[in-house]
């Protein structure tokens, strides 16, 4: 897996060959930077395990609630990749950015009706469904525009990744999915079964994000291709399709220590196309979603450093431009990151600090006890690694904060993807 592409001239820190200095005076802050060296790298290391160990029978899907925008949506589509959508909104983007809709697996524990005729309409090629309900609706929005449409059955294997509460979702007691053990999953498989404009081609399960382990992988496909077994058996049919979901972890700080993506990925694929040809069986149509590790290593996050302020003997606070409106990730689980003076980054980093927000809210950090410069003053750069995932996304207007803007650098170059909101973009929707 590659990561930031970072490196140091100057006392300066650089991505992708660019001055992270020059792009904060540039762009101004809070600034997203977004590497596309390490995004098609990342696609690209993804995409080439599933054509070494598997003949290329499937699709890496990329996480669009990750990252999403229509640069993104581009640059993954010309590297061969499929994308997950789940909501109207990601369906959309992903159209106006001209991504192939046959290609889009559409998510989603309980999509709107809008968002559900909206998914037939534009054509997706796989709706991922959770529930009886929503197949009566896929059904009759089909019927009503003459299609038949694939669909995945979600369900939950019951097999659990050690990772946070929050973003576990492969065990029974979760909002997502029907779990095999309690029988839930036969009950819906039967019912989509009944439905005319459906075609079952297969099921889907996730176990999880931000997931440094191999083992609950090979356990899940294990347990999946069993369900399989299982379901054709009585049912009579051949499935088409297995989507083995699950975020893999990346390395946000030191001590994290994800796995070879390459090598987990050789380990699962090996393991279902063996014991597919050993059952006499052809092979899945095998799809992965790597969730943030695709997004999540290509993404910086620049900061202008404001007050520092030192309460001898209890912390001392750095407070940025930003906060919990461009990355509430800190106060939603604790999420550790590295920090790095970008205009000091050749010093020392020997101080601990609090790096807080502008918010009116107390709580509204990004790190607490994280190690700076002991030179850290007011006006410098300050960057943080690994924001690619779920921070533009899960930005927020709170205070009516406008959001900030993206930039992608690639081979020494800059340019902006996202315009920064304005205060006039904030008041546009009032009436």
């Amino acid at each position: 897996m590659t990561y930031g592409d970072y490196s140091i001239k100057d006392g300066h820190l650089y991505i992708s060959g660019v001055d992270c200095v020059y792009l904060a005076q540039k762009y101004s802050t809070p600034l997203y930077v977004m590497s596309e060296d390490v995004v098609r790298a990342n696609c690209r290391e993804f995409k080439g395990a599933l054509e070494k160990y598997y003949d290329s029978c499937g699709l890496i899907t990329y996480a669009s609630k990750a990252f999403c925008t229509k640069e993104m949506c581009r640059i993954v589509n010309s590297e061969g990749l499929g994308l997950d959508a789940v909501s109207g909104g990601e369906l959309y983007t992903a159209r106006e950015a001209g991504f192939p809709m046959e290609k889009i697996n559409y998510h989603g524990n309980n999509k709107t009706d809008e968002e559900i005729k909206m998914g037939v309409d534009f054509g997706v090629g796989r709706f991922i469904a959770d529930n009886e309900t929503e197949l009566e609706k896929i059904d009759r929005y089909a019927r009503e525009s003459g299609r038949v449409q694939k669909v995945l059955i979600r369900v939950t294997p019951g097999v659990d990744a050690h990772t946070h509460d929050f973003i576990k979702t492969g065990q029974i007691d979760s909002k997502f999915g029907m779990a095999i053990e309690t029988g839930a999953a036969d009950r819906i498989t039967d019912f989509a079964l009944t439905l005319k404009n459906i075609e079952l081609s297969g099921l889907h399960c996730h176990i999880g994000s931000q997931i440094f382990e191999k083992e609950p992988f090979v356990e899940t496909a294990r347990v999946m291709l069993d369900y399989i077994n299982a379901v054709e058996e009585r049912t009579g049919i051949e499935f088409e399709d297995l989507v083995l979901g699950g975020g893999f972890g990346i390395k946000y700080v030191e001590g994290d220590d994800p796995f070879s993506y390459d090598e987990m990925l050789k380990e699962v694929l090996t393991y279902v196309k063996k014991r597919r040809e050993d059952e006499g069986k052809k092979l899945l149509h095998l799809g992965f979603e790597p969730g943030r590790a695709i997004a999540g290593p290509a993404g910086v996050t620049l900061y202008t450093v404001g007050n520092v302020k030192e309460i001898p003997d209890i912390r001392t606070y750095v407070s940025v431009d930003g906060g919990m409106t461009d990355n509430p990730r800190y106060i939603l689980y604790g999420a550790d990151y590295t920090f790095i003076v970008a205009n000091r980054a050749d010093e020392c980093a020997d101080k601990p600090c609090t790096v807080c927000g502008k918010c009116c809210e107390s709580g509204d950090m990004l790190g607490e006890n994280v190690m700076l410069s002991g030179n850290v003053k007011s006006g410098d750069i300050l960057a943080v690694t690994s924001t690619g995932a779920y921070n533009f996304s899960m930005a927020s207007n709170y205070n009516r904060v406008p959001r900030p803007p993206v930039v992608f650098v690639k081979d020494g170059q800059d340019f902006l993807a996202v315009r920064r909101e304005t205060l006039a973009d904030l008041c546009e929707r009032d009436i």
